[in-house]
């Protein structure tokens, strides 16, 4: 196996890494009114048919299999023993969940498609469609329109986040996001901090060789970036400048000393206030939603996900549908 999948990044949320509608979908709770009509006669969970939510777990199930290989879907991903494959079907059911609120709710705000966006859309289709081979068409059912549907459901989400954001500021200054690279040394006792401060500026000691010699944690160089640490901890490491370090300061029940290596990563602040922006419109977003969502729960037939094992298909190989979306409609919306 190449890797385990952990709690959070990529294994967390692995994936909801398409675009905006797909990192806004959380659990969606505390819904008191239902929607029957949404599952309608021949129609699958969340208002979708079976061939079009296949759709999503085909894709999911492959990449996820050609990241890990076919032995992830017994691995526990917690304490209590739930099964990856367990996990990622529950995270594509909550996904197709909100899909559909949120185009409920893209519906309520008059959301529609130009008619130039709806050519992309079935151009996108088209393409999308023709790349499946004959064993990924046989494993999810999906006929041309499905992958329309899909696509449609998709974009009119994404609209819709665009729609209900639009005033938000998303600016974040350079001082909020700024991230530095630090080597950290911690120490139980301020005697031994005081030690070390010396050996590193007096005696002229490599720092790191220094921590791993005889700090509580022998770590590697670290990003910090602003509000992650205690203020104590920031007001020290973040007034220094490059190849500066810090005069010993206490934070918690633990004294340190910190090197500072580069007062100012670019790619990462830059990385971060991204990071930022997009939390901001998320929350913005979410305000809105979560209301809607109360009064919008959707139905679930749960045979759908009972029957249904991602250990099948081994002959499908279709793992993109987000990718091509991607690659044609990011900066259209």
């Amino acid at each position: 196996m190449k890797r385990r999948p952990g709690k959070s990044g990529k294994g967390r949320r692995i994936f909801l890494a398409a675009a905006a509608a797909v990192m806004l979908a959380g659990s969606v709770s505390g819904c008191s009114g239902k929607i029957s009509s949404l599952v309608s006669e021949g129609m699958g969970t969340e208002g979708f048919s079976d061939a079009q939510m296949m759709l999503v777990v085909a894709s999911e199930r492959n990449r996820c299999q050609k990241i890990y290989t076919d032995q992830i879907w017994d691995i526990a991903v917690d304490d209590a023993g739930t099964t990856f494959q367990t996990y990622l079907l529950a995270e594509i059911q909550k996904f197709l969940k909100e899909l559909r609120v949120m185009n409920l709710l893209a519906d309520e705000r008059q959301i529609s498609l130009s008619a130039r966006e709806k050519e992309q859309l079935n151009a996108l289709a088209d393409s999308y469609y023709e790349s499946m081979s004959e064993a990924d068409r046989a494993y999810t059912g999906a006929s041309r329109d499905d992958v329309y549907t899909m696509y449609e459901a998709y974009h009119r989400a994404n609209r819709l986040v665009d729609a209900l954001t639009q005033n938000v500021n998303l600016e974040v200054r350079d001082s909020e996001a700024r991230v530095i690279t630090v080597q950290e040394a911690s120490f139980a006792q301020e005697s031994e901090a005081q030690a070390f401060w010396r050996r590193v500026t007096e005696d002229g000691i490599d720092f790191q060789a220094a921590v791993k010699e005889s700090s509580l944690d022998g770590t590697a160089e670290k990003s910090v970036g602003r509000g992650e640490r205690q203020k104590a901890y920031e007001d020290a490491v973040f007034a220094l400048e490059s190849g500066q370090i810090s005069p010993v300061f206490q934070d918690g029940e633990r004294w340190y000393v910190v090197k500072c290596v580069n007062d100012y990563d670019e790619n990462a602040t830059l990385e971060r206030k991204q990071k930022m922006a997009l939390e901001r419109k998320n929350q913005a977003f979410r305000q809105i939603y979560d209301s809607f969502a109360e009064n919008h729960q959707v139905e679930s037939n749960g045979g759908f996900w009972e029957r249904l094992s991602l250990k099948d298909g081994a002959e499908s190989e279709t793992d993109d549908f987000f990718e091509q979306y991607r690659q044609v409609m990011d900066g259209e919306n």
